[in-house]
């Protein structure tokens, strides 16, 4: 026989063993995934720039998915904004309407003054149970400054920000910072009551030179302070706090749907009968800064 066949014969009979040995070692496994009825996702978070006479209030709602699908937008029966200092609520009809048929998001033009003043009732009907939250608009302080700074944190290649604001000395401030891409950062006014307070925030690889970036500070009370930052921590920095978080963190936003009386209002004795997200009106103010080289 010649050598080269039997080579050749030889390094197909070694190749085909592999392929047959690949094969009986593949096992098929199988994951487990979490089979538990959707759970509401809802983004409340209304901005107030009160240098304008109206503003438009936009929710976003959505429903929690299996871990490898897509989040879908949620088919509310309706949802409404009231006032609860107001008489009659303060509008007819106080019915936030969806932006795009299937897209989730509800949204109207209420008047600033309606959203500043008194007590503010968020209700979602949703397959016939009814979620509800409550909130009041929280001021804040404009932004003195925001520079770029050559600092940088872990790598040379860092952008840095350098935020600056001045606290009211006449109340108890709580802040929330957001710095686009899904960064934000929550303080209080605690180590520096009444005083400008300087800080730097440093972006690693979302920003580069031309970039315009916009900077928020907006007032939250310690309710929303203390839910952001157990977001934050448990998400890290780069998160949507209206996403399904890796942990479920409570919020303000409960079925009300078995609630009979205003003593049970809070729902604590369902504990895990409520919405993802959380229901906030705060007041914002802005600034865009472009980077440089």
């Amino acid at each position: 026989m010649n050598i080269k066949n039997i080579t050749s014969q030889l390094g197909l009979l070694i190749i085909t063993s592999l392929i047959l040995l690949m094969g009986s070692c593949e096992d098929v496994i199988e994951v487990e995934l979490s089979s538990e009825e959707p759970r509401l996702i809802v983004d409340a978070l209304i901005r107030v720039d009160t240098n304008e006479a109206f503003t438009k209030v936009s929710v976003k709602v959505s429903e929690t998915s299996s871990f490898f699908e897509s989040v879908p937008a949620a088919n509310l029966q309706q949802i409404t904004l009231t006032n609860l200092s107001l008489p009659g609520g303060g509008i007819d009809p106080p019915v936030l309407i969806e932006e795009v048929p299937g897209s989730g998001i509800y949204s109207k033009v209420f008047a600033t003054e309606f959203l500043t003043e008194g007590s503010l009732l968020l209700q979602i009907d949703y397959q016939d149970e009814f979620f509800v939250a409550m909130a009041e608009f929280v001021p804040t302080v404009p932004l003195d400054n925001v520079v770029q700074g050559d600092g940088f944190l872990f790598d040379e290649n860092d952008i840095e920000l350098i935020i600056a604001f001045t606290d009211n000395g006449d109340r108890d401030d709580f802040y929330l910072f957001d710095f686009s891409f899904g960064n934000y950062l929550v303080s209080e006014d605690e180590f520096y009551q009444g005083q400008e307070f300087e800080f730097s925030y440093f972006y690693d690889d979302e920003l580069s030179p031309g970039d315009s970036v916009d900077i928020s500070i907006m007032g939250v009370d310690e309710d929303f302070h203390n839910y952001m930052d157990e977001l934050i921590t448990q998400s890290g920095e780069n998160f949507g706090p209206f996403e399904t978080p890796a942990l479920t963190v409570r919020g303000n936003i409960i079925n009300a749907t078995d609630i009979d009386n205003i003593d049970n209002f809070n729902n604590l004795d369902s504990a895990d009968n409520f919405a993802l997200g959380y229901f906030a009106i705060v007041q914002e103010y802005k600034e865009t800064i472009v980077i440089e080289e």
